[in-house]
């Protein structure tokens, strides 16, 4: 097994000691020269493990003034709604606006990567076919939120305006309003969550530690006919947020 680096393990150290007590929310810590010579590391081990903290939300730098613990941050709750999507174009756009949070993301899309086994499986195409696959990295006021990695079949977007769910007319509007510009009306959300841990890529870019607690959510959405009209894998970290539906009544 790889060491790990030796700024995490200053970070997980530095996060424990905070934990036992050792600085209380809101008390300076000690300078980063200072930690380099406790631990016995170069000045840039303990600023990359205390800028790690700084994105966790452990700790916070004041200019001028030094790093102090931070409060902790609160764990929220998101809601996922089909409703949400129906109102405002993006369901993330809406649920964050509603907890007084401005949601931002950041994409990259590729065109025509063909598809593995299990999302041409969820797809219903065979694997192979091609699809246009987006990354995405959400945040809330600037701090990350979630990941999403969407795939959608060529053979249904290809030679439209919204091929790229990113750019043209409708960028960012969200899944359902972009295949509705199409012709292709989803009718039906179908999300599977399961338990799951950060892998390291995941982990740095939510600015959490790896193995950390995840909800993995596997979301397909489905036409009018029940064909698959798209598939995402979306990775939430549970120390920040929990996961509620909304599930609508409907009554005769």
């Amino acid at each position: 097994m790889p060491r790990e680096a030796p700024y995490l393990h200053i970070a997980d150290d530095l996060r424990r000691r905070i934990r036992d007590g050792d600085w209380a929310v809101g008390e300076r810590l000690p300078s980063r020269a200072q930690l380099a010579t406790e631990y016995g590391v170069g000045r840039n081990v303990t600023q990359r493990a205390m800028e790690r903290l700084i994105i966790e939300g452990i700790l916070e730098g004041r200019a001028g003034s030094g790093t102090y613990v931070r409060s902790p941050r609160e764990r929220l709750r998101m809601v996922r709604s089909r409703h949400r999507e129906d109102r405002s174009g993006s369901p993330f756009r809406a649920d964050m606006l509603e907890k007084g949070h401005r949601g931002t993301w950041e994409s990259h899309s590729e065109a025509r990567v063909p598809a593995p086994e299990h999302i041409a499986q969820r797809l219903a195409i065979s694997p192979g076919d091609l699809c246009v696959r987006t990354g995405y990295e959400f945040f809330a006021n600037g701090l990350p939120v979630q990941l999403s990695t969407s795939w959608e079949p060529l053979a249904i977007t290809d030679g439209t305006p919204i091929v790229l769910p990113e750019m043209g007319p409708l960028a960012g509007a969200g899944v359902v309003k972009r295949m509705r510009a199409i012709g292709v009306t989803i009718d039906v959300a179908v999300e599977v969550p399961r338990p799951g841990r950060a892998d390291q890529q995941e982990a740095n870019l939510l600015g959490i530690t790896v193995g950390d607690l995840l909800t993995r959510i596997e979301r397909t959405y489905y036409d009018r006919d029940g064909r698959p009209v798209e598939t995402a894998d979306i990775a939430v970290p549970d120390v920040r947020w929990e996961i509620a539906y909304e599930i609508p009544i409907d009554f005769d």
